[in-house]
């Protein structure tokens, strides 16, 4: 704040659109995590008020109040907090003068720290996103340089792997876990600080990444938020010009897809038949294709149209969130 770090902390009621203040934190922060634990507390971690914290503290909702808890075995800010599977909170990365490659385990029933195996790359400004099956991407950041490097920490073995690269070495970008199981990346500084307008989208199945469109205008330091129609809210962030108002969206059905790839728009008539349509290239067939993110199972083309430029295909599949639709050319 205006007069340095804070403690303050207080609480935002949806059905009135008011905020009412809280217990204060016992130690002011900044740059530090906050993960909702399976308890319904809330784990702070580390963080920067003139000196690097290791330390961590408990929110209870219930009484409003914070409780010390176990101090990491590394003081850490920028690093990122992720919530496993198994209700422990994995640590890792972050600065504290240095670049780190640590990363660390909380288990919130005895409220101790754990460390785990050590990233393949040290790094910060990096993301870390939960997958669909239990593991945990970790990608991007900087560590003297940005990063376009990527790994996945598996919980079974506290493990890191290097997985594919993303495109553009990017640091204080967003990452969103879509309803399709795939991760969506946006935006972000690269090299030599440009604001960067170009998104990319990581596929847990096989490792790799693949174009997720350019947005309307290049910004860093933004918000993502994943909404209840499955569509992306990107507001607000730094851009070249300064701080931005704008915001877009993202839509997975009817918004970009890779490259090479055609935009679709569904309607669900009933009865389980969904009506998708499509603009194509004169003189080009398309397939419509879908896939089961929660399996390994490759595009599978439904049905060929060799009718022309455009159409309208009609098939009985109830949608869900484990289902993508998409139409590709075809000799």
């Amino acid at each position: 704040g205006s007069s340095g770090y804070l403690t303050s902390a207080e609480v935002y009621d949806p059905a009135t659109g008011a905020w009412t203040t809280t217990g204060a934190l016992i130690t002011s922060r900044f740059l530090y995590t906050a993960t909702l634990l399976d308890n319904g507390k809330v784990l702070v971690t580390g963080g920067y008020n003139g000196s690097y914290l290791a330390s961590a503290e408990l929110y209870d909702p219930i009484g409003g109040t914070w409780v010390a808890t176990g101090t990491m075995s590394k003081a850490r800010y920028i690093h990122t907090a992720t919530l496993l599977p198994n209700g422990k909170v994995m640590v890792a990365g972050g600065f504290n003068g240095n670049s780190l490659a640590s990363a660390e385990v909380y288990d919130p029933v005895t409220g101790t720290w754990t460390t785990t195996g050590a990233l393949g790359n040290a790094r910060y400004w990096h993301t870390a996103t939960l997958l669909p099956n239990g593991k945990v991407l970790v990608a991007g950041g900087l560590n003297g340089v940005n990063l376009a490097s990527a790994e996945v920490y598996d919980p079974a073995s506290g493990t890191w792997a290097a997985t594919g690269a993303l495109s553009n070495a990017r640091y204080v970008y967003t990452a969103t876990l879509l309803s399709n199981g795939t991760v969506l990346v946006v935006g972000g500084q690269g090299t030599g600080g440009n604001s960067l307008a170009s998104a990319e989208a990581y596929d847990s199945t096989n490792g790799t990444w693949t174009a997720g469109g350019i947005l309307n205008t290049a910004r860093y330091r933004h918000t993502a938020t994943l909404l209840g129609n499955g569509k992306v809210l990107i507001a607000g962030g730094y851009g070249s010009g300064g701080a931005l108002a704008s915001a877009e969206l993202y839509d997975l059905v009817t918004g970009t897809l890779p490259a090479g790839y055609n935009q679709l728009s569904g309607q669900l008539l009933g009865a389980g038949n969904v009506r998708l349509s499509y603009v194509g290239i004169p003189g080009t067939n398309y397939a419509l294709e879908r896939t089961f993110t929660l399996s390994p199972v490759n595009w599978v083309p439904l049905v060929t149209n060799p009718a022309g430029p455009a159409g309208l295909l009609v098939f009985t599949n109830t949608p869900n969130t484990n289902t993508f639709w998409r139409v590709r050319s075809v000799p």
